[in-house]
């Protein structure tokens, strides 16, 4: 099954409107089969009766060369989509090499930056999985499970709701119970941290919003956060001066067109529409490329809008605040890293994002890193992520310097 998306992922359609290959229609089909009602499915493959629950593992196969000894398996799990139906998502799963503490071992669910918007882009078919995930050697020093979701859309067929927090935050949970069910009977604990970086950022923040009512089974011990994407009418109209910030708004655009049917036509110019079609059909594999490449981009200046601020049209104003997430509950605390050298998550934008949980009376750690960009911010700022993480899952008081300027 997981071979079937991978191949099929490799001639994702070139234009929004194209109907989708042979192969995807058929590998859609697969998907659908693989959660029906047991019933309907081959004894072998039975779930639980009904249909496959939130987190159900449904496809697994290991993937070479992970670092440190550790067995890794690229993904097949059950999750839920935006109108509530259920849906496939592929990932990664990581688990340490050793024996398997008492009483299973902790989780950390990575989040991942920009890699596209249609299904070949998932981060679990790309070469540099491994390298992609910010500190995943030391994770799994530490004995971590690393559950990697690629998001939906993104490594199975369908449109990547790009910067939708429900989505994120949901495939990111049901990442943590297909972890668990990987890790067999007490190989894994229910509590778990979440570590992101930039959209990463914005879906390690949903799944705090959304954990204990969406999954009430898991324990959340921290949301850590690098450079996270907060305030989205902000940021993008603020990025739109940087080759990064086109490049985000627009797929953005393109991915909210499709998943909300919001029409493009009411906010683009004409002229900028095929740009932005050829830019949202290219994968970015690094976050480098998110802000230095030139491809189709290169086409797109700050008048490729045809309005002032997204935010003064509908239905982009309501979408851009439904996505722009709130605060956490008290309970959960959290860890946000900023570069102080940031030009496409501003750092004032960040700043005030954590006056706002300090307000509503979370636990903050806020470290502003100077002379750092967006490149490397979660790079830089995992070592002390993951010991504030190590710290969360010890039971350790959570730090806060909400009183610091």
């Amino acid at each position: 099954m997981l071979e079937m998306l991978r191949q099929a992922s490799a001639s994702r359609c070139s234009g929004p409107g194209r109907p989708r290959s042979g192969a995807l229609r058929l590998v859609g089909a697969l998907v659908v089969a693989l959660i029906l009602p047991a019933a309907a499915r081959p004894a072998e493959a039975r779930q639980a009766p009904g249909r496959a629950a939130p987190g159900t593992l449904l496809d697994s196969q290991p993937l070479p060369n992970a670092p440190d000894g550790a067995a890794a398996y690229r993904v097949l799990y059950r999750s839920t989509g935006l109108r509530g139906e259920p849906i496939a998502v592929s990932g990664a799963i990581l688990v340490p090499a050793g024996p398997v503490p008492p009483g299973g071992r902790p989780i950390v669910a990575w989040a991942h930056p920009t890699t596209g918007v249609v299904d070949k882009c998932a981060p679990s078919l790309a070469r540099v999985l491994y390298r992609s995930i910010q500190g995943l050697q030391e994770m799994l020093a530490r004995g971590y499970i690393v559950a990697a979701t690629d998001y939906p859309g993104l490594g199975t067929p369908g449109v990547h709701p790009y910067l939708v927090g429900i989505s994120e935050g949901r495939a990111v949970l049901d990442s943590v119970r297909a972890a668990r069910q990987l890790a067999g009977p007490g190989g894994a604990t229910n509590a778990f941290a979440v570590w992101g970086h930039s959209q990463g950022g914005h879906a390690a923040l949903f799944t705090g919003i959304l954990a204990r009512g969406y999954a009430p089974d898991l324990t959340l011990v921290g949301v850590a956060a690098a450079a996270p994407a907060t305030e989205l009418a902000t940021l993008m109209m603020a990025d739109l001066d940087t080759a990064g910030g086109k490049n985000l708004t627009a797929m953005t655009l393109w991915s909210w067109s499709q998943v909300y049917g919001a029409p493009m036509t009411k906010v683009v110019v004409p002229a900028a529409l095929p740009v932005i079609d050829a830019l949202a059909n290219d994968c970015i594999e690094t976050i480098f490329d998110v802000l230095e490449r030139r491809g189709p981009s290169k086409a797109l200046d700050r008048s490729f809008l045809s309005v002032d601020d997204l935010a003064d049209r509908e239905p982009w104003r309501a979408l851009l605040a439904r996505n722009t997430p709130g605060t956490l509950p008290p309970r959960i605390p959290v860890f946000l890293a900023q570069g102080a050298a940031d030009t496409l998550v501003l750092p004032r934008v960040t700043e005030e994002y954590r006056a706002r949980l300090c307000r509503a009376g979370s636990r903050v750690e806020f470290d502003l890193v100077p002379g750092v960009g967006h490149l490397s911010i979660a790079k830089d700022a995992a070592p002390a992520a993951l010991d504030w993480i190590g710290d969360r899952f010890s039971g350790e008081p959570a730090p806060s310097n909400c009183g610091a300027p």
